[in-house]
């Protein structure tokens, strides 16, 4: 071999050392790169493997208990009948109320008297009371749902007033500021009526 021939031989080994190195360093940056991205060969496809930290799904609607489901919806009713019933005491007088969306038969009388005598003596309330209602029965079956609630009701915040100069009115000597109020309810379509108050001043809580 020839001086000139052994010189070329060196310098292609060298190229090619260069060659295999500039690939091997390309790989590894090309690696990196993918590993920064977040790119695992198709495993960003994958769901997360679940921890033991992972809460359980939520129950859908659907398994929920329908005697619950009733319970609430016959308490927000219960609520919102109170909530109108205040407002139409307010002002002795039931427009612009929805007292007749929750409120119907005994209720809904009960509620149209009183409001008639304090217009008539010229009283209204202010304030309003506290509740601490249940379900004491529910019937799901038969052709009209129905429940009964059992209520402590708290009236030393709901006192009555001359409606001309707002002069509070004392309540009687023997009147009980909490007491037992009991009501029914009926579902009328999807809405839950109620159809009886009774108030007891006998039973106090």
């Amino acid at each position: 071999m020839t001086r000139a021939s052994r010189r070329l031989t060196k310098l292609t080994a060298a190229r090619s050392r260069k060659h295999a190195t500039a690939l091997l360093i390309a790989g590894v940056l090309v690696t990196l790169t993918a590993c920064g991205r977040g790119d695992h060969s198709g495993e960003s496809a994958k769901s997360p493997t679940p921890t033991s930290g992972t809460s359980a799904p939520a129950p859908s609607l659907s398994r929920a208990d329908p005697q619950a489901q009733a319970k609430g919806s016959v308490l927000q009713a219960y609520d919102n009948f109170w909530a109108e019933q205040v407002k139409a005491y307010g002002q002795a007088d039931i427009k612009g109320t929805d007292l007749k969306t929750y409120a119907t038969k005994e209720a809904l009388g009960r509620a149209m008297g009183d409001v008639l005598v304090m217009k008539e003596a010229g009283t209204a309330t202010k304030g309003a009371p506290a509740h601490d209602a249940q379900v004491t029965s529910l019937a799901l079956t038969g052709k009209t749902p129905k429940a009964s609630v059992r209520d402590c009701l708290d009236i030393s915040d709901w006192r009555t007033v001359k409606k001309k100069t707002g002069a509070v009115q004392p309540f009687p000597s023997n009147q009980p500021l909490r007491y037992v109020t009991t009501a029914k309810a009926e579902k009328w379509g999807t809405q839950w009526m109620i159809t009886e108050l009774t108030p007891d001043g006998k039973r106090t809580c």
